[in-house]
C-alpha cells in the first residue's frame, strides 16, 4: 500500500490524480491519459516519457512486440514500470 501511495505521488508530478486509487484504477487512468496524449498532444507525451527516463529503445521494442495491445496500454504500462523502479530505488536507499 505504501508503494502504491509513493507511486501515485510520483505520477502526480506529471498527471492530476485523485487520492486513494487502486493499482487497477491508476493503470486505467494512465491508459486513458496516454490515449488522449497520443491523439492530441504527442509532444507533451514525449516530454513526459523523456523526463521520466522511459527507455526509448525498450518502448519501441514493446510496441512492436505487443502490437495486439493498444499503444496507450503499452506506453502506460512502461511508464508505470519505470515510475515503480524509482519508488523501489528510493525505498532501497532511504533505509
Amino acid at each position: 500500500m505504501d508503494d502504491l501511495k509513493a507511486l501515485s505521488r510520483i505520477i502526480g508530478n506529471d498527471f492530476e490524480l485523485e487520492n486513494e486509487l487502486s493499482a487497477e484504477q491508476l493503470r486505467e487512468k494512465m491508459v486513458h491519459a496516454f490515449s488522449w496524449l497520443l491523439d492530441n498532444d504527442i509532444s507533451k507525451m514525449m516530454n513526459i516519457l523523456y523526463r521520466t527516463d522511459v527507455d526509448e529503445e525498450r518502448l519501441k521494442s514493446l510496441l512492436i512486440g505487443r502490437s495486439q495491445l493498444p499503444s496507450a496500454e503499452v506506453i502506460a504500462d512502461e511508464y508505470i514500470r519505470r515510475q515503480m523502479q524509482k519508488v523501489e530505488t528510493r525505498k532501497k536507499y532511504s533505509t
